[in-house]
């Protein structure tokens, strides 16, 4: 079914799934542009001193961001409308619904994995460093992948009593892009306020990723063992939520 997903968002076009690898090249060649050429953006060596100078430096800070967020805003952006969209699946009583959201996740994973293919050749071609510490980033994404099925759970339950999550989602979706550390660095914002930037799930996984794929740096194990635990509580309460509810998802269809 992650099959059919990713293959029937390209059916009917030209160049099919070539649009997978097309996509995330065409952004970073933008981002790189905009960025390095146009803006001459440099940043500062507290940012990480593998990228220190690097022209191409802010561009791949956006980019690697962006993917994660893009991981996180599409399963979110689509949650709410799962159930609606798989009616007939409802009507079965032995079709497992929970694996709906499991579906959108797999299919924003493998698009989330060619992105990052696209980067890391983009780190070679421009003889960037690349850092052993990026085999850490497995480790990091992980608990971002649990805590994105446990709100997908969640989302796709109440998007079928309430049909104004949608909505919602998207204005919250919209407001995390400007409050994660994605067009900027977290050690870029005073310290004053810094603390409070890491209240967004998103904001400890950006940073972690950016360490271990930019910085050659090791991961922050003791926030990490914090997140894995918040991670996996939200994703059983959202199991235990979508399982709660299901029952009722007949009546209101």
């Amino acid at each position: 079914m992650t099959k059919r997903e990713v293959i029937s968002r390209y059916r009917g076009s030209f160049l099919g799934l070539l649009w997978t690898f097309i996509n995330p090249i065409l952004m970073l060649s933008i981002y790189t542009f905009v960025f390095s050429v146009v803006f001459k953006v440099r940043l500062d060596s507290h940012n990480g001193p593998a990228i220190h100078d690097d022209k191409f430096a802010f561009a791949l800070l956006l980019f690697t961001g962006l993917i994660l967020f893009n991981l996180f805003s599409e399963c979110l952006a689509r949650a709410p409308g799962l159930i609606l969209a798989n009616i007939n699946y409802v009507k079965k009583i032995i079709f497992p619904l929970e694996i709906l959201p499991l579906i959108s996740l797999c299919s924003a994973l493998f698009h989330a994995g060619i992105s990052f293919l696209v980067l890391f050749s983009f780190l070679l071609i421009t003889s960037h460093p690349i850092e052993w510490t990026i085999i850490f980033l497995p480790v990091i994404l992980l608990p971002l992948v649990l805590l994105t099925l446990g709100l997908s759970w969640i989302l796709a339950s109440i998007g079928v009593f309430v049909r104004d999550i949608g909505q919602f989602i998207g204005l919250v979706l919209t407001m995390l892009l400007f409050l994660s550390p994605i067009f900027y660095p977290a050690s870029a914002l005073p310290e004053s306020i810094r603390d409070y930037l890491f209240l967004n799930p998103l904001t400890l996984v950006i940073e972690q990723a950016r360490a271990v794929i930019l910085y050659g740096q090791l991961p922050d194990w003791s926030s990490l063992i914090l997140y894995y635990l918040f991670a996996l509580l939200i994703a059983w309460t959202g199991l235990l939520w979508f399982n709660k509810t299901r029952k009722g998802f007949a009546d209101v269809l």
